[in-house]
């Protein structure tokens, strides 16, 4: 099939309906089925907002997520949560989110989730636009998990939930999820510091059952959490190793660092296509049409048409609904004209 040139996408998450973050406040009011009816109504919204701005790829808008990590720690045995290392005041950051000890062999029998997830968005999509969904690679999945005598750092940690995703993935496929991004922000954010060799070395083995049956990616940021940053914010520590990542497409934050190294996407798209985010979600400055047509007019510089896709930098779960609106509509119009031009 011929690619989409400049094709339109978005990393996974989109904001709670504001009903939704109350009612996620007064859980204890709602039975069962008032919650799956909650559930149901937000993916709802999600999909109607992105139908509206035009997108070529669509996700659920992880509406039933209400954390990164801390909403598949749901879905896995042998861990409990520890509070005793969260910061509980000052401003928000990622040392106030929730840890867990481990305390039995980690595993998840009933799966961590997405696959729902992906039935559902299938039930209530429009067929027309490409339906994705998003869930996080090990290493970043074992962030929040401190270690013990059996696990005895996040490298033993970060093995044993390899098979659990890699189940994860098979079921997807099998339910015929065609998208899948398997996000390791973690992996961009410690690159400066960490052996980015075993970094890819885990990842190829994470997604090695999946290579090929679906069109896979990864998403690289550096950390937006309460819209802020973690990691060190430069792409130099990832090359060349990161390039030999068995991806269809690689996702990179670009607007919120002003498009530094935007030079360093030509090596990547040699080996891949290439998804910039040109939208910053930490800002509320809405960027404009022709502001977006600046972005790609950059980024095709280095990133030939066919292997360009434009999105925000990161998931929206951080950013309210009304710019997030306006963000993708205007996102979608001027990759339009692009395309056009």
């Amino acid at each position: 099939m011929q690619p989409i040139p400049i094709r339109t996408t978005v990393v996974g998450s989109y904001p709670f309906p504001g009903w939704l973050e109350h009612a996620t406040q007064h859980l204890s009011d709602f039975g069962a089925a008032d919650m799956e009816e909650m559930a149901e109504d937000a993916v709802i919204a999600a999909i109607h907002d992105q139908l509206r701005a035009g997108l070529d790829v669509i996700t659920d808008g992880e509406q039933t997520r209400f954390d990164f990590n801390l909403s598949f720690y749901g879905f896995i045995e042998g861990i409990e949560p520890n509070h005793t290392e969260t910061r509980k005041f000052g401003p928000p950051a990622h040392d106030q989110r929730g840890k867990h000890s481990i305390v039995g062999a980690l595993k998840a029998p009933r799966g961590l989730g997405s696959v729902k997830e992906y039935q559902r968005l299938k039930r209530l999509a429009p067929s027309g636009p490409t339906l994705k969904c998003s869930l996080p690679g090990p290493y970043t999945l074992s962030g929040r998990l401190l270690p013990n005598a059996t696990y005895k750092d996040r490298w033993e940690i970060t093995q044993a939930l390899i098979p659990i995703i890699q189940h994860e993935l098979n079921t997807l496929i099998q339910e015929g999820c065609t998208e899948i991004t398997v996000d390791e922000p973690s992996m961009s954010c410690y690159a400066y510091k960490e052996d980015t060799k075993r970094f890819v070395s885990i990842f190829n083995e994470t997604v090695a059952p999946a290579k090929g049956k679906c069109r896979l990616s990864t998403h690289l940021c550096f950390g937006n959490f309460k819209g802020r940053p973690v990691g060190y914010r430069s792409l130099r520590p990832m090359l060349p190793d990161f390039l030999d990542l068995n991806v269809d497409e690689v996702h990179v934050e670009m607007a919120n660092r002003e498009f530094a190294e935007i030079e360093l996407l030509a090596a990547f798209a040699e080996k891949m296509d290439v998804s910039v985010g040109i939208i910053d979600v930490k800002n509320y400055y809405i960027e404009t049409v022709e502001d977006v047509k600046d972005r790609i007019a950059r980024c095709l510089k280095f990133v030939p048409a066919e292997k360009l896709s434009v999105a925000p930098d990161c998931g929206l779960s951080q950013t309210a609904r009304w710019a997030a609106k306006q963000k993708l509509i205007h996102m979608v119009e001027g990759a339009r004209q692009m395309r056009a031009s």
